[in-house]
């Protein structure tokens, strides 16, 4: 569905933003459509056709102002995992070498990377954000799993066979990252994602967090501008090449807007560590806790940043306002 939209090259003599954003105007007559109660927008940030168009800022907020990325950082770990396949480094295809699934029968130790990517790898886990006595993701970020993220999450059992069910998981990101982080050697993965992403890019702000044992908590912890994090969706937006550089290698973008089977939630599908949105434009997104998004629309050229404060009610209305947003926008 996605996949077949075409994504759209930098235009002709539109600077690359590595080092400012280039800017411009938006559509004539442009303003953000109405709005419900979508709880508190600290940032936003919109890029058309290669240039900063629209920007705004909740008081006590600017351009220069971090925010915590929440799960936007798994479709970060999505460019990590590609930076590797590119290298040679990893096979999406291949069993995930998880050490403590390594024991003769452990029917875990057939899990493939590709299967943690999409959310279909049959382990169990209870994606709770608001109740700390049934939810795993509070126990691994917060509580027993704090100091070794990736452990804790390999300690789950199968609920299902590989590809039999989707079930969004933090674990199973968290579980790439230390897969990433081994295929490096054992370390290095937050010094690898900036010398071979945030600094290809320009994300000078970009930070991530990991935890005692090493590991990037992928599933969580990127800090970032809301222009970077819009220099992010633009790598996306033109099909991981930056500078008329190859950054991810090619067909992987495509392969982040495949839909996953059986994965439609809330009106949305998912690909591989994205979000696929609804209307036949082939809109993919980076969502992440209390309404971190980065919206990338290949049919109008547009990359949407909206970072702020919102509860899982406001999700919906949210997306629905994300999505006008972009279609404020002509189609290419």
């Amino acid at each position: 569905m996605s996949a077949t939209i075409l994504l759209p090259a930098q235009p002709d003599g539109v600077e690359w933003p590595t080092k400012d954003w280039p800017r411009g105007a938006p559509p004539e007559g442009f303003s953000e459509p109405d709005a419900p109660d979508l709880g508190k927008t600290n940032g936003l940030a919109v890029i058309w056709r290669g240039r900063l168009v629209h920007e705004r800022y909740a008081p006590g907020f600017g351009p220069d102002s971090t925010f915590l990325s929440w799960s936007v950082a798994k479709s970060v770990l999505h460019a990590l995992v590609g930076i590797l396949v590119r290298d040679g480094k990893l096979q999406i295809e291949r069993p995930a070498d998880v050490p403590r699934w390594r024991a003769p029968g452990d029917a875990r130790a057939a899990i493939t990377l590709d299967q943690l990517l999409r959310m279909s790898s049959g382990l169990f886990w209870r994606e709770d954000y608001v109740d700390a006595g049934r939810s795993d993701v509070i126990e691994m970020l917060f509580g027993e799993g704090k100091d070794d993220v990736a452990d804790f999450a390999a300690h789950f059992p199968l609920e299902h066979a590989p590809d039999a069910v989707w079930s969004y998981s933090s674990g199973t990101s968290n579980l790439v990252s230390a897969l990433a982080g081994r295929a490096l050697g054992g370390g290095g993965t937050g010094e690898h994602l900036r010398r071979e992403l945030f600094a290809r890019l320009g994300m000078a702000s970009a930070r991530v967090r990991s935890d005692a044992a090493g590991t990037w908590i992928g599933s969580s912890f990127v800090f970032a501008t809301a222009r970077d994090f819009a220099r992010f969706g633009l790598l996306y937006l033109r099909d991981g090449v930056w500078e008329g550089e190859r950054v991810l290698p090619e067909g992987w973008v495509d392969y982040a807007r495949r839909v996953t089977p059986g994965s439609a939630w809330e009106g949305q599908e998912y690909g591989a560590h994205w979000w696929l949105q609804p209307g036949g434009e082939g809109l993919f997104s980076a969502n992440g806790y209390a309404g971190q998004y980065v919206f990338v629309a290949p049919a109008r050229d547009v990359v949407a940043v909206r970072l702020g404060e919102s509860s899982a009610e406001h999700a919906p209305a949210l997306r629905a306002w994300l999505r006008a947003l972009v279609e404020r926008f002509p189609k290419l």
